[in-house]
């Protein structure tokens, strides 16, 4: 019994052996059979490809605003004048504050050249703030410019994350309906018959999840910085606003 034992041992471990260099050729036939399954395929191919480089480029870009906003607000908090902030904002010009900056100075320098040329022999007109709400909207209206910038091309990682299980399940019950097809021609349940039909059906499955699951989690990731900007966005333009009203008003 020993020595059988051995003996089975033995083609086992030799089954195995002749049956290694052979995966390589059965990852190769995972590749779904006919034009239906290799289409979707490939759509979810597309979309898994165009959602990471769309991950990378914001994660770059992301990444860079936050780092010369840093540094913006250091610029700005440390000016005595706005036209010295307003100098180095071509070297920053990556930080959503930079744009919220130019459009509250552009306004607010439009503001003060209206103030009245003093009377010949008074004393000398103080430029003053006309309206405040007409500043505030300007900045309003540059943080939502901003904003958008920000979330370009993020709303797509959200249509990968929703869509693609969808076509993954629709290659897959495809694949299966044509399983089911090849078992009604041959008449035969046989595993060795089923089996391939339904492994090349679920492979549909498992690239939809593939495209779908970073989507999800980089989609969530990259709207939580894009919130935390916006928010950092509010705060500056409230103290712009702070400031300009106890300069100019």
């Amino acid at each position: 019994m020993r020595l059988l034992g051995m003996y089975v041992l033995a083609l086992q471990v030799q089954g195995a052996a002749e049956s290694g260099p052979s995966r390589g050729q059965d990852l190769m036939s995972l590749i779904p059979q006919g034009p239906v399954p290799k289409l979707v395929l490939l759509i979810l191919i597309l979309f898994s490809v165009a959602s990471w480089g769309i991950i990378l480029y914001k994660l770059w870009a992301l990444n860079r605003a936050e780092r010369q906003s840093s540094a913006f607000l250091d610029v700005f908090r440390r000016s005595s004048k706005f036209s010295e902030v307003h100098a180095v904002c071509k070297n920053l010009a990556e930080s959503p504050l930079v744009g919220i900056f130019q459009a509250g100075y552009a306004e607010l320098n439009t503001q003060l050249r209206q103030t009245p040329a003093a009377s010949p022999g008074g004393p000398a007109t103080r430029p003053t703030l006309r309206s405040l709400p007409a500043l505030d909207r300007a900045l309003l209206r540059a943080a939502g410019v901003e904003v958008n910038k920000l979330e370009s091309r993020v709303a797509f990682l959200a249509t990968t994350a929703s869509i693609t299980p969808y076509i993954g399940l629709f290659g897959t019950v495809w694949g299966i309906m044509a399983a089911f097809q090849g078992i009604g021609q041959t008449g035969s349940t046989n595993l060795a018959v089923v089996a391939p039909g339904i492994a090349d059906a679920l492979i549909a499955t498992a690239a939809g999840l593939f495209a779908a699951i970073p989507a999800v989690y980089f989609y969530n990731h990259l709207a939580s910085r894009v919130k935390i900007l916006a928010s950092e966005m509010d705060d500056f333009s409230m103290e712009f606003l702070n400031i300009s009203e106890r300069n100019f008003s």
